[in-house]
Parts: C-alpha cells; structure tokens; sequence
C-alpha cells in the first residue's frame, strides 16, 4: 500500500479520541477547546493544499479561528478569498497530509466526546 493510499485511510475512533484528548487538553471552556483545535489543525494539517468548493478550483491558505469559535478554511482564487467553515471543507483525494485532525475535529462537533 502507498503512502498516498495509507493517508487516505480513514482513522480509527481510538486515534480520533486520542487526537481530541490532545486538541483539548486543559481546555476549561468552549474557547479554549477552539484555540486547541486551531492549533492542532495548523500544527497537522498541511498547507497550502488544492480542493474543490462548488465545482472550483480553490487553495487552502491557513486555518482560522472566528469570533465565535468556529474554524474556518482561508481559501483562495486568484484575487479571491473566502472562510469556508472546517466542518463544510470537501477533500481532495488524496487528502492532505493531516487530514485526520479535520476528521477528528468534526467528530468531536458532532458531540461524540466520550
């Protein structure tokens, strides 16, 4: 199996739990859990990388945290840029080295913590 095909493996539930436990260790509230995500993802996650949002092209700058702490994708476009929210990013295939820390993340927002 190529390292292409292993990165697209998707990760089991015991390394998407340890990877929570690291994102949110000693987080006491719900933005500090963000920041941990955040820091996690742009230790992980690598970028630039090149997806697909609505049919078009587009690269994945950075990762950032909002206001209101939600993680959004920086995408770009030539002269263009928008946030597309983490939890809504489709993946290339292969994915991005890391890719795991999304799948994580998105599982832990869909309240599976235990």
């Amino acid at each position: 199996m190529s390292s292409r095909e292993k990165r697209a493996q998707k990760p089991s539930i015991s390394a998407i739990k340890t990877m929570i436990e690291e994102a949110t260790v000693d987080a006491y509230d719900e933005g500090e859990q963000a920041m941990g995500w955040q820091c996690a993802l742009d230790e992980h996650l690598e970028l630039p990388f090149i997806t697909r949002v609505l049919g078009v092209e587009v690269k994945v700058e950075r990762i950032e945290l909002r206001d209101d702490n939600s993680i959004v994708a920086i995408c770009n476009r030539g002269r263009e840029r928008q946030a597309i929210p983490m939890l809504d990013l489709p993946l290339p295939k292969p994915p991005p080295a890391g890719w795991e820390w999304i799948a994580a993340y998105s599982y832990f927002c869909r309240g599976a913590r235990s």
